[in-house]
């Protein structure tokens, strides 16, 4: 596909929002808005792709990831088209160029290339594994950790309308699912709150979903093993069902490490310190 017709694709997508903001249908304003809830880790301009689309999409994925999890596209269906980020390191002019760009090793964002994508009501098969839950008592540590996540310029809120999600990230916003347990909902904010530490800015652009759902679910792990929680898999079931490993972990430890220790510092100074000694 020419990037003239994605550009028009995209243009047409966020033409059509303009246009119902205009006339006041409500119905198809509810439905952008729902989307931007339910995909919240894509860009404006894919929200808005999909959400033209195909507006009840809850859930979707790469024709591989749904092959891996054990669901596959049925017969006939039509893929939803977004666009991906081409994400390299730019050729030099010349030799100078050349030792210069090895110096900084550092990749760049190129431009970007259409891609489909299939939401789960177009699959069959395999039912999506469930996560262990995280137990244990959370007493004087959520108060903490919501004060932390507010001390941060972050807001917080409450929605029934964000499940089957349990959190959602929005850039200076996080919205939890209603009526989680205690432990759950602590876990769900730590992985939140990771996201919003690390994920904002330049570095989002130069990473993958995998590597981010990966690192927030560390950050998650961590604060959660420091304080005593129950975690039993929760946290590599997790990190396994969006294709993290061992080896993407180790690239993320340092990140993941001094993530989880400012928050540790944040809501219990004395295990911060206990766990640097």
């Amino acid at each position: 596909m020419k990037l003239e017709e994605i550009n028009n694709r995209t243009k047409d997508a966020v033409s059509y929002l303009v246009e119902a903001l205009e006339s006041g249908q409500s119905e198809v304003l509810t439905q952008y808005l729902s989307a931007m809830d339910r995909f919240h880790n894509y860009s404006f301009g894919n929200i808005m792709l999909i959400a033209r689309q195909k507006p009840n999409a809850t859930q979707v994925a790469g024709l591989r990831t749904w092959n891996s999890l054990g669901c596959f596209v049925k017969r006939g269906e039509k893929g939803i088209l977004i666009l991906a980020p081409m994400i390299g390191h730019k050729k030099a002019d010349s030799v100078a160029e050349a030792a210069e760009d090895a110096k900084q090793s550092q990749a760049q964002l190129y431009g970007f290339r259409a891609v489909y994508v299939f939401d789960i009501s177009q699959t069959e098969g395999k039912d999506l594994p469930t996560l262990t839950e995280v137990q244990g008592d959370v007493s004087g540590y959520r108060e903490r950790l919501v004060r932390f996540v507010q001390s941060r310029g972050i807001a917080l809120d409450y929605s029934e309308t964000i499940a089957p999600a349990k959190g959602l990230s929005h850039g200076g916003k996080i919205t939890l699912l209603c009526g989680m347990q205690p432990a759950e909902e602590f876990s769900t904010l730590a992985h939140e709150i990771g996201h919003e530490m690390l994920h904002r800015g330049e570095r989002r652009t130069l990473t993958t979903k995998q590597v981010r759902e990966t690192e927030a679910e560390a950050v998650a792990f961590v604060v959660c093993q420091a304080i005593g929680l129950e975690t039993g898999t929760a946290a590599a079931d997790y990190i396994q069902l969006w294709h993290g490993d061992a080896n993407l972990l180790r690239e993320s430890l340092e990140s993941v490490q001094q993530t989880a220790a400012m928050i540790l510092g944040g809501i219990a100074p004395e295990v911060a310190e206990a766990a640097a000694a």
